[in-house]
């Protein structure tokens, strides 16, 4: 079918006819599925005010407690991939079931640890169970929504759930702990993945590539050896440096991603088919989604400390306070979805969530040691911005692959999120760490060089006004920090607008009839209304 929109029209993007419009049935679903989403989420950050109490019952090592925190993401980054490629055979239907079950599973083995590791065995599954959710959750949306007005607005809040579980993890944990002991963090998973296992068949539609080829089973180490390392050595330059340790391993991370590349290349039947990269918005979409993560990342490496170690809050209240920002999370990407479907260039909606952050780091360039308000609003402006971006980007990538092809298309784009957000918080904490270390007073101990954190511990070692001297220049040397980091961020951000305007201006979705996946029916029939 010929598009009617010619090549030069202002907005591209609603050219396609709308397939059939979802009813109740399918919103229904989509709540079904986000309850899941926002525990995966919130499973991020959610140890953040359990582990002193991890740490007085099970007794783990550094190293073990470090894993402890650390396996699920690592995990959960490492296997997206395989699960969205997985997803897209098997069925997305049964794999989500599958990782739903496994990550309730999960969840109660970890409640009830009786030992560091088997909490960090039950952390490892949990990230399993997570990389099946993510894109399984994301793709299962491309088959209840046809209609691209209805999918935009979906996958709009798809984005606002997973950004604000990341924020609400911490304090709910805090509230948790607080009132009953750190399993609980845990258990909390439990009802919401058996809600989507009783109404999951009956709700969701089976879909997968009718025609998918063998699984690649060699991709798979290919893939976790290519993404580990690079995460882990990203991950732990803010607060190590640029340790050899951590160069080499994103070297060597580097190194099987050539060779994972070469082999999707060459291999008859591909986890990541390098078709999906030839259409005009799929390589767009993940990079300018990368950029965004990269820029929300590096932002909150900062803001969080700050709220913190700056103004000196105790950790529950800057987690409460980082909630506020989140708020505009909520209606920016409804709004970009309605710009988009009212006739406005997708590339000018992106281009104008990238200045929009850019703003908010300029907030951030002019903050001092006592400018919470500042600091929030900026913040706010670049949640928002980002997350307008997120959503539409997410849109676009999936209405301009073929259906069937939807899971390994959600699992690229969220492992190209997860790169660009350990990428964001290495360089952009580089640099802050390098002003901080720049600006402070050479006369001050050794270990205040380091960190803040470390310097506020010096300081009260101190007597008197020694340390009271030592612990405002640390805080005035982070703050200019926090300010450098933002100069570079808002000048990203402004040169990603302009990437956007240039590479979106005329990027189509396609058209519904040439996506047809392999759809079986819910239990009972799946109908729309």
């Amino acid at each position: 079918m010929k598009n009617p929109t010619s090549p030069t029209s202002p907005n591209p993007d609603p050219a396609p006819p709308a397939g059939p419009r979802a009813g109740r049935r399918e919103w229904t679903a989509l709540g079904v599925l986000m309850l899941p989403l926002l525990l995966v989420s919130m499973d991020v950050s959610v140890l953040y005010f359990a582990i002193p109490q991890i740490s007085a019952d099970l007794e783990p090592t550094g190293t073990q407690q470090l894993w402890i925190f650390d396996m699920y993401a690592f995990v959960l980054a490492g296997l997206l991939m395989t699960m969205g490629s997985l997803g897209d055979r098997i069925g997305r239907r049964k794999l989500l079931l599958v990782g739903a079950a496994a990550f309730g599973a999960a969840s109660l083995v970890a409640a009830y640890a009786n030992s560091a590791e088997t909490l960090i065995a039950a952390r490892a599954v949990l990230g399993i169970g997570g990389a099946t959710l993510m894109p399984s959750t994301l793709a299962m949306i491309r088959t209840l929504f046809t209609d691209p007005g209805q999918r935009s607005k979906a996958i709009g809040l798809w984005s606002a759930v997973m950004t604000g579980g990341v924020a609400l993890g911490s304090v709910m944990s805090g509230i948790l702990v607080e009132h009953f002991w750190w399993g609980s963090v845990f258990l909390v998973n439990l009802p919401a993945m058996a809600l989507l296992l009783v109404l999951g068949p009956f709700l969701l539609p089976e879909s997968r590539n009718p025609a998918p080829g063998r699984f690649d089973l060699l991709s798979v180490p290919l893939s976790l050896a290519a993404v580990l390392p690079v995460i882990y050595g990203l991950k732990e330059i803010p607060s190590e440096g640029w340790n050899v340790r951590y160069v080499v391993s994103v070297t060597v991370g580097l190194l099987f991603a050539t060779l994972f590349v070469h082999r999707q290349r060459t291999v008859e039947s591909p986890m990541i088919p390098p078709a999906l990269f030839r259409g005009r918005g799929f390589t767009p979409a993940v990079t300018l989604n990368l950029l965004s993560t990269f820029a929300m990342m590096g932002s909150a490496f900062f803001t969080t400390q700050y709220l913190q170690s700056v103004l000196g809050k105790s950790s529950m209240e800057a987690a409460l306070w980082a909630l506020l920002p989140t708020v505009l999370v909520g209606v920016a990407a409804p709004v970009a979805a309605q710009l988009v479907q009212r006739g406005v260039n997708r590339a000018y909606v992106v281009s104008g969530g990238f200045l929009l952050a850019a703003c908010g780091y300029g907030l951030l360039t002019a903050a001092d040691t006592d400018s919470m308000w500042l600091v929030l609003a900026g913040a706010g402006l670049i949640a928002s911005g980002l997350v307008t971006v997120m959503s539409q980007m997410m849109d676009l990538a999936l209405g301009t692959v073929p259906a069937q092809q939807a899971g390994t298309a959600s699992s690229v784009l969220e492992t190209g999120a997860e790169f660009g957000g350990a990428l964001g918080m290495a360089l952009l904490g580089s640099i802050g760490t390098a002003v901080y270390r720049h600006e402070m007073p050479a006369t001050a101990p050794a270990a205040a060089h380091e960190t803040l954190g470390a310097a506020l511990a010096e300081a009260r070692l101190l007597p008197g006004r020694a340390g009271e001297s030592l612990m405002t220049a640390a805080r005035e040397a982070f703050t200019s920090g926090m300010q450098a980091a933002a100069v570079a961020g808002g000048l990203l951000l402004v040169g990603a607008a302009v990437l956007a305007s240039v590479t979106l201006r005329e990027v189509r979705v396609r058209e519904p009839e040439c996506v047809e996946a392999e759809v079986a029916p819910a239990a009972p029939a799946h109908s729309r209304h």
